[in-house]
C-alpha cells in the first residue's frame, strides 16, 4: 500500500497564499480594470486580459501543486518568465518586474523543506 504524502506548513501555506493572491489578482483586473487603466494610462489595451489569463493559469498550477502534480512548478516556471516579459512590454521597471521572479525561487525553496515531507520529492 502506498504511504501518504505529507506537506510542509512552509509549502502547504506558500500555496494557500498562491491560491488566495491570484485569486485575489483575477478578481481585481475584472471587476478594476478600468481604474487600473485609468491610473496607467501607458498601460495597453491587451494588458488586462492577458494578465487575467496568466493569474488564472497560476491558480490552475497553485492547485495543480497542492494535487502534488509537478507540472505545476514548471508552469509556474513559465508564467514567471511571461509575466516578466509583459511587465517589461507594458512599461514596468526592469528590477520590479524582476521582482516577481521572486515568488518562483521561494516555492522552489519551500518545495526543497522538510525530510519526510519535502515536496519536491513527492511531486508526480
Amino acid at each position: 500500500m502506498q504511504e501518504s504524502k505529507q506537506r510542509n506548513g512552509w509549502l502547504t501555506a506558500f500555496l494557500i497564499l498562491m491560491i488566495v493572491a491570484n485569486t485575489g489578482t483575477i478578481l481585481v483586473y475584472l471587476f478594476s480594470g478600468d481604474s487600473i487603466r485609468a491610473a496607467s494610462p501607458g498601460m495597453p489595451a491587451w494588458a488586462t486580459p492577458v494578465l487575467i489569463a496568466i493569474a488564472l493559469f497560476n491558480l490552475a498550477c497553485a492547485v495543480a501543486l497542492f494535487k502534488w502534480k509537478r507540472w505545476g512548478f514548471w508552469g509556474l516556471c513559465a508564467s514567471g518568465a511571461v509575466t516578466f516579459l509583459v511587465n517589461l512590454m507594458i512599461g514596468v521597471g526592469f528590477m520590479t518586474a524582476a521582482i516577481g521572479l521572486i515568488g518562483v525561487a521561494v516555492l522552489y525553496g519551500v518545495l526543497q523543506i522538510g525530510r519526510d515531507s519535502q515536496g519536491w520529492a513527492q511531486l508526480d
